[in-house]
């Protein structure tokens, strides 16, 4: 019997646990999943619903507790603190050791810290784990005035979090408008518009020098480098995330930002692999960075490194890239490439309706006319049709003449087609494609 090891109960983890039980029977392989976070899986994208109320965390676990000896997927609640792979062997916190034959690391990502004088007082906390959520339930109790740190998904996803309880939250970023290093400007500036509709203080542009505390060890207040100083007794701290390999240090397993893996997922380290937020691709995929921290990207490796790992060597093939989110009450989706600064070979043609909460932003081929990428705000896109057209090089025209085909909003909510196509022949009046194609998009839209 093949034991399999998988550290990390996650998305990547848990997928591939199911795969392999699909494809080996109990006798064949026995999994083990070893994760101290929880005693089982759960959507973590559900976290901030647990401390809304919207959801208890029983509601965000996809599988009764009874499936996992159903299926002779055994759990283990601990830390693996050191990996010897001379020995196979596995060093657990308990004190205890598990033997493998094959090991899969599906350790994801811990939230970063800047080394700021003061930033591991109490009541600050990033919002990553569980145990985040259930920190956060103690340290928001009686919080007059709270802070957050740094931008992107977390962030946003925090001070919703706390705009729910009331707490009137400070949002401080580096940036000049919110999540600017990936949305370009307009989406950018639509959503700082939105964040500071729904009541959050988002102040731009601003760096951090020092947290201060009371005289309980408790943070006070938060310090600029201007020298402005803010009060608060919660401190989110949101600045981003990093893989999870400390505890891979001496065990031979080489990593850079992340666990180093092949086409296959595999290590340096026979019978090692690696997937998930921790996984850092050799030779990433056309279109994808190395490091890819997407739920999705997550399902999809454990799909793949499962086939591998029960003798069916597969490659790791994404496909068009895609991710969504929501910040506050605007839906996000993107296929696709979508640069934040217009690049020298591309369009990027932007629309935007008159309530400031709806765009479409789709980037295509400056010469070609093909369509490179889709970003969606306040409206959204089948995602089939988005990820077909993508794979079939379908040009700009193409897309404004099928647009009706990708609306995914319900039946009776208003259809912007017209309005969009009328806005691509007034932005490119003397554009190639355009005048080739001006006569059919507008006849079709009774332009």
């Amino acid at each position: 019997m093949i034991h399999v090891c998988i550290i990390g109960n996650g998305i990547a983890g848990i997928t591939a646990a199911r795969n392999i039980r699909k494809l080996k029977s109990a006798s064949e392989f026995k999994i083990t999943v070893i994760s101290a976070e929880t005693d089982h899986f759960f959507s973590r994208t559900a976290l901030m619903y647990i401390y809304m109320g919207h959801m208890t965390y029983e509601h965000t676990k996809p599988y009764e507790d009874w499936f996992w000896d159903k299926n002779n997927i055994e759990l283990v609640r601990d830390y693996v603190q050191k990996v010897d792979t001379l020995e196979k062997k596995l060093n657990l916190q308990s004190g205890s050791t598990l033997n493998y034959d094959v090991l899969l690391l599906a350790t994801g990502s811990s939230g970063n810290r800047a080394g700021w004088p003061g930033e591991n007082l109490k009541g600050i906390q990033g919002m990553i784990t569980y145990q985040d959520i259930e920190a956060m339930e103690g340290n928001t109790e009686g919080v007059k005035q709270a802070v957050i740190v740094g931008g992107g998904l977390i962030g946003v996803e925090m001070a919703e979090c706390l705009h729910t309880r009331h707490i009137p939250v400070t949002f401080f970023i580096r940036e000049k408008e919110y999540w600017s290093h990936v949305l370009p400007p307009e989406e950018a500036q639509m959503i700082s518009r939105h964040v500071r509709d729904n009541g959050i203080n988002l102040l731009t542009e601003q760096s951090v020098k020092e947290f201060k505390g009371d005289s309980q060890g408790r943070v006070s207040s938060i310090v600029l480098e201007d020298g402005k100083e803010y009060h608060c007794q919660f401190a989110g701290i949101t600045i981003g995330v990093h893989p999870n390999i400390k505890f891979l240090e001496g065990s031979g397993i080489e990593t850079n930002r992340g666990i180093m893996v092949d086409e296959q997922l595999r290590t340096n380290i026979p019978d090692v692999y690696a997937v998930g937020d921790c996984a850092q691709h050799r030779n990433p995929p056309s279109g994808r960075r190395p490091l890819e921290q997407i739920w999705y990207s997550g399902r999809m490796q454990g799909e793949t490194v499962a086939k591998t790992i029960c003798g069916k060597p597969m490659k790791y093939v994404p496909g068009i890239f895609f991710n969504s989110a929501k910040f506050f009450d605007i839906e996000y989706q993107v296929y696709g490439q979508i640069n934040a600064q217009q690049q020298d070979f591309e369009e990027q043609f932007y629309w935007e309706h008159s309530d400031g909460e709806k765009a479409i932003r789709i980037a295509f081929d400056r010469e070609s006319g093909v369509v490179i990428g889709f970003n969606l705000m306040g409206i959204r896109f089948r995602h089939h049709v988005c990820d077909r057209w993508l794979r079939e090089k379908r040009s700009i025209e193409y897309v404004l003449e099928h647009l009706e085909e990708a609306n995914f909003d319900p039946e009776f909510y208003q259809k912007h087609e017209d309005e969009i196509a009328q806005k691509f022949i007034q932005d490119y009046p003397n554009h190639p494609i355009k005048r080739k194609r001006q006569g059919a998009i507008a006849a079709l839209f009774g332009l």
